[in-house]
């Protein structure tokens, strides 16, 4: 089966958290104009108007230039669903579903100067990278009883699903992890329907997620050794010279 990949491993993740795997439900809508002045120069001043130049591309449709509210976008993306959800795009006369593909963002200024859409197929698998849900680290044996601290060898997983099955966040629970535990890709609670990518390249491929591990011990520094042929002074001699004979 074909499958469509989005890239969200870039993006930021601006929302606060909810608890809880679960599939997406809510439905975010993006109110687009179409486009038909390109390059630099024109993006330019779609911009200065609080305008988001964008495109559309991918499955069996032509790649469509498009024109979002900067506001709009601001807004949709305190969310951290926005990211991971499968999207409606309204343009005038139709509606697409499409996955957030790029996101360009300004190096200094809260601004978005660009947008990449990636339409879907109910009936097409698609590549996603979801984020993971740590929770329980408070209560886990290796964290309460042994002092252990907690290490994140990954913040999100790539997940191979049909749209409707595409999961907000997966949830991974520490709560039974002892110090020197491991969670691998393979112990991940999924949705039915979904699969991680990693895992289909072989047993090899089962990284770990996180883990906990012992603190580590500032040791003292020895003193350093004295130079050859000189003769090292204690502080209370006050480093006097020696008399001559």
């Amino acid at each position: 089966m074909p499958s469509l990949v989005a890239g969200a491993a870039n993006l930021p993740h601006d929302a606060a958290p909810t608890t809880g795997s679960i599939t997406m439900e809510a439905e975010f809508i993006l109110n687009a104009e179409l486009r038909s002045d390109k390059g630099k120069g024109a993006s330019r001043r779609l911009r200065h108007a609080n305008k988001v130049p964008a495109i559309l591309y991918g499955g069996d449709g032509e790649s469509t230039s498009l024109t979002l509210d900067h506001n709009e976008i601001l807004q949709r993306l305190r969310h951290e669903a926005f990211y991971s959800h499968v999207l409606t795009v309204k343009m005038p006369g139709r509606q697409e579903k499409a996955i957030l593909r790029d996101l360009q963002r300004h190096p200094s200024k809260q601004q978005i100067l660009h947008v990449d859409l990636q339409r879907v197929s109910e009936a097409e698998a698609i590549h996603v990278h979801v984020p993971l849900r740590f929770t329980g680290a408070d209560v886990s044996p290796g964290v309460k009883q042994s002092g252990g601290v907690v290490s994140h060898q990954m913040v999100e997983v790539e997940v191979e699903c049909l749209p409707a099955d595409l999961p907000e966040f997966i949830e991974v629970d520490l709560s039974d992890l002892e110090l020197g535990g491991a969670i691998h890709l393979s112990e991940l609670k999924l949705p039915e329907g979904v699969s991680v990518v990693e895992l289909m390249h072989g047993a090899e491929h089962d990284q770990p997620v996180t883990s906990i591990h012992a603190r580590r011990t500032t040791a003292e520094p020895a003193p350093a050794a004295a130079a050859p042929g000189t003769e090292q002074q204690s502080p209370a001699a006050g480093g006097t010279k020696p008399e001559a004979s």
